[in-house]
């Protein structure tokens, strides 16, 4: 036992890259500013500010900043990983485990041959286990019809067209695409569409959008729908992921005089 939680806080301007890659020990990832976009495989997650990713060692991994995003990120030692979950996830991040995640960025490091880095390290691991996971997550098809579809909507979340139009578009049946999107992604196409829309949303809101505004650009033509289907998908109200006032407010551009 030595060295066993080594740290990392950077800032990134929006739309940083940070290449596919992995590490050999675990990582936790808080966005303490900002909202990161991940991506491991054919799977994206989008996690907005004061929320965080562990990423179990050696999972090959890539991250988009969307926004100014002060990433603040906590090395664990392998022996200290197995004590956590084997999948890549999103957690909730509580304010105790926020501060005490804050406080040993501020040291630098954690060695488990002192007392008070052992007990610190236990309190952590304990944390992180009891946290809640966030189903910030959505799978992308691998068949080419369905991902032009998927990558289109992607890009546009509050294009309206129906799914028969959009499988006569890609060179299928819309019963051909039912079947692949519930085959590859585990939803079918409407349950994925929502989700991809939500998780728009839940970016926008991240960056300091407000709630009628997320719902707007989200594809909701109303504030209300966008909150009714916010709480059926994740089980809160939009404003639960929303960026706090204070985050918002150093994100807003400056006026000019």
């Amino acid at each position: 036992m030595g060295l066993e939680v080594r740290t990392l806080a950077a800032t990134y301007y929006d739309g940083y890259h940070i290449e596919p890659h992995a590490h050999p020990w675990g990582q936790l990832i808080y966005a303490a500013e900002g909202v990161m976009r991940v991506h491991i495989a054919d799977q994206f997650w989008i996690v907005p500010p004061e929320r965080a990713i562990w990423a179990p060692a050696q999972t090959r991994h890539e991250i988009w900043a969307k926004g100014t995003f002060a990433m603040r990120t906590l090395y664990l030692a392998p022996r200290l990983g197995t004590l956590l979950a084997p999948e890549f996830r999103a957690l909730d991040v509580s304010p105790l485990l926020r501060e005490l995640l804050l406080d040993i960025v501020r040291a630098g490091m954690l060695d488990g041959t002192l007392p008070v880095h052992r007990r610190l390290i236990g309190v952590l691991i304990d944390q992180l286990r009891s946290t809640a996971v966030l189903p910030l997550s959505l799978k992308m098809p691998k068949d080419r019809r369905a991902r032009a579809i998927a990558e289109r909507l992607q890009r546009e979340p509050s294009d309206n067209t129906a799914l028969p139009e959009l499988a006569r578009q890609a060179g299928a049946s819309a019963r051909t695409l039912q079947r692949i999107f519930q085959t590859e992604t585990g939803l079918c196409f409407v349950e994925w569409r929502r989700r991809l829309r939500l998780l728009h949303g839940v970016a926008l809101l991240g960056a300091g959008a407000s709630v009628t505004q997320a719902g707007f650009e989200s594809g909701y033509a109303s504030t209300s729908s966008f909150i009714a289907a916010f709480r059926g998908e994740f089980g809160c109200t939009p404003a639960r992921l929303r960026a706090s006032p204070d985050l918002a407010a150093r994100r807003a551009p400056s006026v000019p005089a």
